[in-house]
């Protein structure tokens, strides 16, 4: 079927449980974060065994894991 077009799909995992964004157009790891309500400050973004930043442009199917950043003392 030609002209069939579905939405790029990023499943997010993360201490709470596991969430999916979908896009037609690339986008930020920030841009996700932004869709889901979760601070940037709050997270590192992992695909596979990478940090990624969170300017990182998804442009595919992927599976991102959020890694919460701990402060205080």
């Amino acid at each position: 079927m030609t002209g069939f077009h579905r939405p790029m799909q990023v499943e997010v995992r993360s201490a709470e449980g596991v969430m999916t964004v979908e896009s037609d157009v690339p986008i930020s790891v920030g841009g996700i974060l932004d869709k889901l309500g979760i601070a940037h400050s709050t997270v590192l973004a992992v695909v596979g065994d990478t940090i990624i930043p969170h300017t990182s442009m998804i442009s595919d199917d992927v599976s991102i894991e959020l890694v919460v950043v701990s402060s205080g003392g």
